[in-house]
């Protein structure tokens, strides 16, 4: 399984479609990032700023590669809300030195994951990420292949919010929630 991202990139970078400032790059995470089922988020000891950007997370149902937009919306079943992880300090440096972004945004528990919905009850708030679902479907499917059981997921179009011990990330759709996490 792979876990595909867009995220925000404070202006370097591609620009998604009618973006004037800021831009989006792709990243990988490993399997180990998944938070799932209201788990804690707990603050790594070797960062002082842990930030999230709130995301929306496609679960891939089919394999494709090369797909265009106007068919990616074949290619996913259900969606999730998520909170995307980052240590700022280690990003911003990293960003600073055009190093990789790996050790700040691919730990361990770096991805909570909330409960899966049907692509129709999230449709209202594709306007508010980077992307929509079948222009991320369809940019990922240009670089590697995609297969059923990937994840992708879209940041919402806002740099990361700075999160403390004991704040909660809780995500309503429809009046019925659909992640919680608490920090730690």
């Amino acid at each position: 399984m792979k876990i595909i991202g867009f995220v925000y990139n404070n202006g370097e970078g591609r620009r998604a479609k009618g973006e004037g400032q800021g831009g989006w790059s792709m990243v990988l995470k490993g399997d180990s990032c998944l938070l799932n089922g209201r788990k804690p988020m707990f603050i790594p000891e070797w960062t002082h700023e842990l930030g999230m950007t709130p995301c929306l997370v496609l679960r891939v149902s089919r394999l494709g590669k090369g797909i265009s937009e106007r068919f990616a919306g074949r290619y996913y079943d259900a969606v999730a809300p998520g909170a995307d992880f980052a240590a700022l300090d280690m990003l911003r440096q990293a960003q600073a030195e055009g190093g990789s972004w790996t050790q700040a945004i691919g730990f361990d528990y770096s991805l909570a994951l909330g409960e899966w919905g049907e692509p129709s009850a999230f449709s209202h708030q594709f306007s508010d990420y980077l992307m929509t679902p079948e222009e991320a479907i369809a940019e990922a499917s240009r670089w590697m292949t995609i297969r059923q059981g990937d994840l992708i997921y879209i940041q919402a179009k806002q740099t990361p919010k700075k999160v403390e011990k004991e704040d909660i990330i809780s995500v309503a759709v429809n009046g019925e929630e659909k992640l919680y996490c608490k920090i730690k």
